[in-house]
């Protein structure tokens, strides 16, 4: 019998198991899919290490949890990059970037000549934005293959093809981190559908996540290794996993090109389709039912709010005075 078995191998789960694994705690993942990613909406993340710009929709909850999230990072995984992140808004929008800086703090304005400063490609656009220097940023396929490479250098065991439910496990305690599958236990949990690409060009060079906010969807551009950008993210109220919507991919074009006109000679190197799980809040829930605990609702902050979550569950797992003072699952 493991002593606590983890269901779920995206963010939220190889998060929990790493911070377990930390404490001295014997883990076993098990994992629905063939291999490490697939059909995780994880797979598709920005990365955006960013608790202060997601402000401008999140929660002042989400922010608060959100600042362990780098430090977190930087312990378990190689690549993350602490270039901050750049706010940008049309002259016409300037009202949004006011209401993020009032909203987020911890950042500062910055004029056309600064941004060329430290982004000298963006040249082409006439706004102005906020800079937040204490943001990073990482590749989510890369952190996700290292955390899996962590937990297997330290003994965890992680069994992929295993579709199971907590009460398929003989182990002392279990964490259920199957995001929107959970839906059969979880009441409330919903499917937000989000669809971002991945673009190739030799034109642009960006160092840290550039966002372009707008009063009705705002678009970020992540920079990638080889001259790759990942460019989302749509936020629509279904579960839909598989198709763009015409309207979609030509939104988030729009706002690449607003950004800069060289994007339109990029290659798409891919597309990508996901319902994410959240509740009515957009606030992540621990809750725990017998002996597992449930781990859900990240929504868009999955590697943001991961490492929080992380924690409260390994703390709930080890100390039973915390096992005590979570929520009973509604």
């Amino acid at each position: 019998m493991s002593e606590v078995a983890v269901i779920g191998a995206g963010v939220a789960g190889l998060a929990c198991a790493c911070e377990l694994v930390d404490r001295g705690v014997e883990v076993t993942v098990y994992e629905r899919s063939e291999t490490l990613g697939e059909g995780a909406c994880s797979w598709f993340a920005g990365g955006m290490l960013a608790p202060y710009c997601e402000r401008d929709t999140a929660e002042y909850e989400v922010m608060q949890q959100g600042l362990v999230a780098r430090e977190w990072w930087q312990r378990h995984v190689s690549g993350v990059t602490s270039q901050g992140s750049l706010v940008l808004a049309l002259p016409r929008d300037r009202n949004e970037l006011s209401r993020l800086a009032r909203l987020g703090g911890q950042c500062r304005w910055v004029d056309r000549e600064e941004i060329l400063g430290i982004e000298p490609d963006l040249e082409e656009f006439s706004g102005s934005g906020l800079l937040f220097p204490d943001e990073a940023h990482l590749d989510p396929r890369r952190a996700l293959a290292e955390l899996a490479g962590y937990l297997e250098s330290r003994g965890a065991a992680v069994h992929f093809g295993q579709a199971v439910r907590p009460r398929d496990l003989d182990a002392k305690f279990v964490i259920d981190c199957r995001g929107y599958a959970a839906r059969d236990v979880l009441h409330g949990l919903r499917g937000v559908k989000g669809e971002m690409m991945i673009l190739h060009t030799d034109e642009i060079s960006l160092s840290r996540p550039v966002r372009l906010l707008h009063p009705r969807q705002g678009i970020y551009v992540v920079p990638r290794e080889r001259n790759r950008y990942m460019l989302g993210a749509t936020l629509i109220e279904n579960d839909e996993r598989r198709r763009l919507s015409v309207r979609s991919v030509l939104e988030l074009l729009k706002s690449a090109l607003i950004l800069d006109p060289r994007f339109g000679e990029a290659q798409i190197v891919e597309t990508g389709v996901d319902a994410r799980p959240a509740f009515d809040d957009n606030i992540p829930r621990l809750c725990r039912q017998d002996n597992v605990i449930f781990v859900n609702g990240l929504f868009r902050h999955g590697f943001l709010l991961g490492p929080a979550l992380a924690v409260r569950a390994a703390d709930a797992v080890v100390d039973h005075g915390r096992w005590g003072e979570l929520p009973r699952c509604a």
